[in-house]
């Protein structure tokens, strides 16, 4: 296959100028470390006469062209780029592309560098001088000049003064990621994603204010701080979500004690900062982006690290009313329990007006960026900052599979508390209750449910409706409908598929010395007790045996186990019923559980 580059297209591309989606070849693609952690790679594009060494592509944009990124020799789309000067110490010895970087922000793989296994036609290095005298000719077909000779910029990246204080619509934009502070001649186009309340401070040295936002645009983001005069300047006239030109911001290495922005370095307002908001096509713009924590990793995480975290509120404190201790000022909190799909839980306190409007009710997800992490008592815990960004029930994937697993599963399991106090190094543990204990103590009136755990036998396993066919994608667990044509359809995800896979949903009759009761289990569990997957039990149930099916549920009877459950008054056709469900199901481990009771006998033995 005959593959046509657009040849010469970078005498145009790397002049100022632009190609309509020109077709490049990738020669080398390396990947580069940034201090920030925001993964880049530096590629050699040829375009079959001219080859040029500095282009850039992230990480993300690589990823998604195709499951194995984009291989050497491959031959890509530009469909959307922009370039930048750079005059640094790091550019300045690269007179050949006179200092003017590419930055690829969307490509589109045309073949495999596999398929193709050599670079295409002789290209030779491009030079600033031969563009220059291109450019002086008619420019290829296709091709057309990026800005008019209203607002253009010179090779040098330079506008002029007079431009900058007009308008800088139209005018050439620097991506966030090529800021450096060698080079204050620039213009960016980022939108809004956070903006902090003012904050004031007095001080031995005198009194002052400042306010933060935090900008993104197609290639990274950004914090901005203005101080003081430069407040009342701005302040009022910026708005989140909303997108701005800015320029002329004095750049210096990023705090991370604050932040956990992707960028090695943050801006600060000057006196001659100039702001205009957008008023053209804003859609390519991006809007809040995040890097999601594991809950159960926290731990493994320094004290003070700025992260980002999502969860569920599986239960929410009371505001608290305190005053600090520096400042003699009110303060408000409310801790909140948040837990993901990990089974892990966090303790996440927020502060202020956030306390005060949060409603907990009917469990939320929590998308928080910016939370910072602090140590109590050998645990750890979030807490809100003023540039933290916290967003209830998002619109996004993350959410939704969360919100799903916690309304089917996660809501009845016993999650793992990273921010539980420590006792001789480990955490408090779930008390233990025999049968008529749970009945005596009227359990399960807590909204969160009560927890325990018990010793006891399996003494009959309901098989009846003990498995059932679910939906086959990993996010649901719904029952599908056999539509009795080879397709079963999924009413929650509104879809119809050709498979399905087996779920396990068991009532087992549990009992010990003192009474019985009714547990539920869900797969995982059941399958601990019934000792063979979801998928066996349902082909033995499918069998076409009743007789075999039957057998095998009576080998649980009588086999011990500890019980881990979760007791929860339930209401179903207005009568109020008691529904236990086993979180965690485990073999007795009788040194452990014969230590247990010593030191009951030890308790008893003392208390006469």
């Amino acid at each position: 296959m005959k593959i046509d580059l657009s040849e010469g297209c970078f005498k145009v591309i790397m002049t100022g100028g632009e190609v309509q989606e020109p077709i490049v070849q990738v020669v080398t693609l390396k990947k580069m470390s940034t201090a920030s952690g925001q993964e880049r790679y530096r590629a050699c594009l040829s375009d079959g006469k001219y080859m040029i060494t500095v282009a850039m592509i992230t990480a993300p944009v690589v990823d998604k062209t195709s499951e194995k990124g984009i291989p050497k020799y491959s031959v890509i789309k530009l469909k959307r780029y922009i370039t930048t000067v750079i005059n640094n110490t790091n550019t300045s010895n690269n007179k050949a592309d006179g200092g003017r970087v590419l930055l690829m922000l969307d490509v589109e793989l045309v073949q495999d560098g596999d398929e193709i296994g050599e670079v295409i036609g002789n290209p030779v290095s491009y030079s600033v001088a031969t563009a220059q005298e291109t450019r002086e000719g008619s420019p290829p077909a296709k091709m057309r000049k990026l800005n008019g000779p209203s607002n253009s910029s010179n090779t040098n990246g330079e506008s002029s003064h007079q431009d900058l204080n007009k308008s800088m619509a139209g005018q050439m934009t620097h991506p966030i990621t090529c800021l450096n502070p060698y080079n204050n001649k620039w213009i960016i186009k980022a939108r809004v994603i956070s903006k902090t309340p003012i904050k004031t401070w007095s001080n031995s040295r005198g009194e002052g204010k400042l306010f933060s936002m935090d900008l993104v645009d197609e290639s990274g983001e950004i914090r901005l701080t203005a101080f003081r005069e430069l407040v009342d300047k701005f302040y009022d006239q910026i708005e989140v979500d909303k997108v701005y030109y800015i320029s002329k911001c004095q750049l210096k290495p990023a705090n991370k004690q604050f932040s956990n922005l992707k960028n090695d370095y943050e801006m600060t307002m000057v006196n001659d900062t100039l702001i205009e908001e957008c008023h053209d096509d804003t859609s390519t713009a991006p809007h809040l982006r995040y890097d999601f924590v594991p809950i159960q990793t926290i731990p493994e995480l320094e004290t003070n690290k700025i992260i980002d975290v999502i969860g569920v509120v599986k239960s929410t404190g009371d505001l608290q009313f305190f005053n600090a201790k520096s400042t003699g000022r009110e303060l408000r909190k409310k801790d909140l329990i948040l837990v993901d799909k990990s089974n892990a839980a966090i303790t996440l306190t927020l502060w202020g007006a956030d306390a005060e409007s949060f409603d907990g009710s009917n469990n939320p997800v929590l998308a928080i960026k910016g939370a910072r992490i602090s140590e109590f008592v050998g645990g750890k815990t979030l807490s809100t900052l003023s540039g933290t960004i916290v967003k209830t029930n998002p619109d996004m994937k993350e959410a939704y599979v969360l919100k799903q697993w916690f309304d089917s599963e996660g809501s009845y399991l016993e999650a793992n508390n990273v921010s539980a106090r420590s006792a001789g190094g480990s955490t408090f543990v779930t008390p233990w209750m025999c049968c008529d204990e749970v009945y005596e103590s009227q359990l399960g009136s807590s909204p969160a449910g009560d927890y325990y755990q018990m010793k006891g036998a399996i003494l009959m396993v309901k098989s009846d409706n003990a498995c059932y066919k679910a939906c086959p994608t990993p996010e649901c667990n719904k029952k599908v409908i056999d539509n009795s044509n080879g397709m079963y359809r999924c009413e929650k995800c509104n879809q119809e598929y050709e498979s399905f896979k087996w779920r396990l949903l068991c009532s087992m009759n549990v009992g010990d010395w003192s009474a019985n009761q009714w547990v539920s289990m869900f797969s995982s569990e059941a399958e601990k007790v019934l000792g063979k997957s979801a998928e066996e039990v349902g082909a033995l149930f499918e069998s076409g045996e009743p007789g075999k099916y039957t057998e095998f549920m009576e080998e649980a009877h009588f086999k011990e186990f500890v019980f881990k459950c979760r007791a929860k008054n339930e209401v179903f056709n207005d009568e109020g019923r008691l529904k236990t469900v086993a979180i965690k199901v485990d073999p007795v481990n009788y040194t452990e559980y014969n230590t247990y009771l010593i030191e009951c006998i030890k308790e008893l033995t003392d208390a006469s």
